[in-house]
Order: C-alpha cells, then structure tokens, then sequence
C-alpha cells in the first residue's frame, strides 16, 4: 500500500546534499517513489546548504553552520571526500541553539533525543565527511516523518548535474512558537516543523507537495 505522502509512486526525483534540509526539500522527497541524493556530486564551495541550516530563535531566521575542511590534494573532490572540521565545537553550538530555539516547542523533548548523536564529539567518529553526516541525518528525519521514498546515495554523472534545490511555490503557515511575534517564517529547516508540529508534520508535507513545483529533475 502507497503512502498518502506519494504523490508520484512511479517516478524519481534528483536532490542535493542537505544539513538538516528544508521543508520544501521534504515535501519535494516526500511526494516521489525514489530520490537519489547526490553524495558524490562535485564538492562546491558556493553550496553553503549542503553544510548549513537556517532555523529561527529569539532573533529571527538564524544559519547554522558545520565547518568542514577543503579537501587538498583531491583531484575534483566530491562531497563524499569532504571530511568534517571540528572548529568551534560546532556540535555543542548546534546543539545549545537548537535547545534555545526549540525547548519550548510542543514537541522537542519527544525528538530531541534521535539528533543527540550527531550533536556530541562522538559525531566526528560516526560521520567523518560531511556526505556521511547529511545522509545519517536525513534517514533519521526521514523515519520520524514516515517518508517511505526509496533514497539512494549516489547516482549518474547526468543526475548529479541536476541536483537543484526543491522549490514548492507555496508555503501555507504552520503553528510556529513565536509566530505571535515574528510572524509566520516559511521554509525552515525541517527541524522547525518536527519540532513544532510533531505528529502533524507529515499532512504539512503533503498539503505543500500537492501544489505546483519548479526547478525540479526527474519529473
């Protein structure tokens, strides 16, 4: 039996690399029967999303970023070839922003605890590329969601071309903590809805899927 998610049982679509990617990406992989995510596209320092995340605070929209080191001496280095830098403790940073952001949110507490692993030192052993921490995010994320798309890690030269961010023309508003003072802020980090929504995060996912998409391959 298809999930209510799956909007197109049959077909694929090509994603980028994502630290904790945004809602729209979701939705996007959410709605397709496969998706192949492009660990080994060619490392690209102007990809800042394949290493950033944008959640929001007391301040507003905020970007996280993991520091990762260039990778010297690798001719046409690849995502996968990116190793993690442990500059600033950035998972401790992560992790106390996420606390502030979200520890009052409905459901962070019932979450939380599925990201610790990746928000301590022991993540620098666990994902030791960049590649390796996206794709370990993205299977815990994608369970919490009930996302049963078919993701493979790599793909074809021609797919890896056409990795493009997802880019559904619609985000209706979803209960956010401080929406009463910041006003509704659109296509956060999937973070922002788990957190926020719980539960409910996955009929989200497809009231947006269901709307109209641009810049997509594998349509």
């Amino acid at each position: 039996m298809s999930s209510p998610l799956t909007l197109f049982p049959d077909e694929a679509v090509v994603l980028p690399l994502r630290y904790f990617g945004n809602v729209g990406y979701y939705a996007v992989m959410a709605a397709y029967g496969r998706a192949v995510v492009c660990a080994d596209a060619l490392f690209d320092k102007r990809e800042k999303a394949v290493h950033r995340c944008d959640i929001t605070d007391t301040h507003g929209r905020v970007s996280l970023t993991v520091p990762v080191a260039k990778p010297h001496g690798i001719a046409r280095a690849r995502w996968s070839d990116v190793r993690l830098s442990d500059h600033g403790a950035w998972w401790h940073v992560h992790r106390v922003t996420f606390e502030s952001a979200y520890g009052r949110t409905p459901f962070f507490e019932f979450y939380i605890d599925r990201f610790l692993p990746f928000l301590s030192p022991s993540v620098m052993d666990i994902c030791p590329t960049i590649a390796s921490l996206d794709l370990a995010l993205d299977e815990v994320v994608r369970s919490i969601l009930t996302i049963p798309t078919a993701v493979s890690a790599t793909g074809s030269d021609d797919e890896m071309r056409c990795c493009r961010d997802a880019a559904p023309v619609y985000f209706p508003p979803y209960y956010q903590v401080r929406s009463d003072r910041q006003g509704f802020i659109p296509n956060l980090s999937i973070l922002d809805l788990i957190f926020n929504l719980g539960p409910e995060a996955p009929l989200y996912l497809r009231r947006i899927g269901q709307g109209m998409y641009s810049g997509l391959c594998g349509k």
